[in-house]
């Protein structure tokens, strides 16, 4: 060990980062300090994005589409037999006009049932796939209108158990 406390040992000294220089005045002052510089060019704006071949796609269809004798012979129904369930017209104009008797705007309702504006929006227009039973319940006892069964857009009743 020395004495002199002049001395300085440097350990480690982290390497320089590369920078990526956007502007030319940044690259040719690179190039005159003797820095390295690249270039690579991007391929695809989005690279995560696949495009679809439309002779796979096509074909894909075409495979789907047949109906292929199963177990027992009997023939099993194509994929094109499948349809999303929608929310009816009907309904659709029963929850606004609920809603609008209630006063209250499509984000009014979303908050008292603790949903998106968007879902009411899509339930209002068609356009909800598949609709939920429990969100068409919170929306029924909100504007009280029944909302599912028979008796669509009638008063929902009150509790028959309430005790005064």
């Amino acid at each position: 060990m020395s004495d002199s406390w002049d001395n300085v040992t440097v350990i480690r000294k982290r390497p320089e980062t590369t920078k990526a220089a956007k502007t030319s005045s940044a690259i040719n002052s690179a190039l005159r300090t003797g820095g390295t510089v690249s270039s690579e060019k991007k391929s695809a704006i989005n690279q995560n994005h696949v495009g679809i071949d439309a002779g796979k796609a096509f074909k894909i269809d075409q495979e789907t589409e047949v109906e292929k004798p199963g177990i027992l012979g009997r023939l099993i129904p194509s994929i094109s037999d499948f349809t999303v369930e929608r929310v009816s017209l009907g309904l659709a104009q029963t929850i606004s006009k609920a809603r609008q008797a209630k006063g209250l705007t499509q984000k009014d309702l979303a908050t008292k049932i603790n949903e998106k504006p968007q879902v009411i929006a899509e339930y209002e227009s068609s356009r909800a796939a598949n609709p939920n039973q429990q969100l068409l319940a919170k929306m029924e006892r909100v504007l009280g209108v029944k909302l599912r069964g028979k008796d669509i857009g009638q008063p929902l009743a009150g509790r028959g158990g309430d005790k005064k």
